[in-house]
């Protein structure tokens, strides 16, 4: 297998065309630098990369690469110290909307399950009735309608990670912003997971930008994967991934291509790992 960059997701050297003005959302020479105490720290550097509507992007690499703050720039939680943010190839502020889901416990523990999905549409001012129709209906999307009164502690881990992805699907964004959502699950209830996730963006057509350290997660979600560089986080390459949809997990494991891509996505991986761990004074593999 030889890696192909998409015209969905471009390298940073490759210039940017009309075609890309048909993507939702792009990064263009994208560079973020912090300002910190010992010094700045550059987190991304001339990072270009475009999203059509519709596609399902994974962005791997490793600790500290700057993945995160990438997918916080195109949340617009961060602004860009160098290069853009393109949103259709709009600039004036006529931007996509987006929701980001986070790792790790989000609800808040005081509201029901039920009000948590009616948190955002509650802010954007939707009447009552309309509000519970929908957190109703999105509660059934991720199998959790009878646990609509419930409230945060008393369901599982993974119970709340899907209400989370339902509360970000609520305010219907055109783009659904995934940092490790399932970082902290174990491995069953994140192959249980990932299968729902599939399943919901195959039913609601959302473009997703989904960031992990999972190969195998990245592997069994993407259209694309992306694999950052240590940092600065650059772009190290751009790949397709062959496996037909609608996907299932043992499927997908089973197929005779997913050893080759692991290994291939994985040599190329652990050589920004060493460096990672390299730059944080770390022994590293071999």
């Amino acid at each position: 297998m030889t890696d192909s960059a998409l015209p969905a997701a471009r390298t940073a050297s490759m210039p940017v065309t009309a075609r890309d003005v048909e993507s939702l959302v792009s990064a263009v020479h994208v560079r973020k630098r912090f300002e910190t105490p010992r010094g700045p720290v550059d987190a991304v550097d001339d990072v270009t990369l475009s999203f059509p509507a519709g596609s399902f992007t994974v962005i791997v690499g490793p600790s500290g690469c700057g993945k995160s703050t990438l997918l916080r720039m195109i949340a617009g939680l961060e602004t860009p110290t160098g290069g853009r943010i393109d949103f259709g190839g709009r600039t004036n502020g006529d931007r996509p909307t987006n929701a980001l889901v986070f790792q790790g416990r989000s609800l808040f523990p005081w509201l029901t399950l039920r009000q948590n999905v009616a948190y955002g549409l509650r802010l954007k001012g939707i009447s009552r009735r309309e509000r519970g129709e929908r957190a109703d209906d999105l509660l059934e999307l991720v199998g959790l309608r009878k646990f609509a009164r419930s409230y945060p502690h008393q369901v599982s881990e993974g119970m709340r990670q899907r209400v989370a992805i339902a509360r970000a699907l609520a305010v219907d964004p055109d783009i659904l912003l995934m940092d490790e959502p399932f970082g902290a699950l174990d491995e069953q209830t994140r192959m249980i997971l990932q299968e729902e996730l599939l399943r919901i963006w195959e039913t609601t057509g959302k473009t997703v930008i989904f960031v992990t350290h999972s190969l195998d997660e990245a592997l069994m979600l993407a259209d694309t994967i992306v694999v950052m560089s240590a940092q600065p986080g650059t772009i190290r390459t751009v790949f397709n991934v062959p496996f037909s949809r609608p996907r299932e997990l043992a499927a997908v494991r089973s197929d005779e291509r997913f050893a080759e891509l692991f290994t291939r996505t994985w040599d190329i991986l652990r050589t920004e790992v060493n460096t990672a761990r390299a730059q944080q004074g770390e022994e590293v593999e071999p």
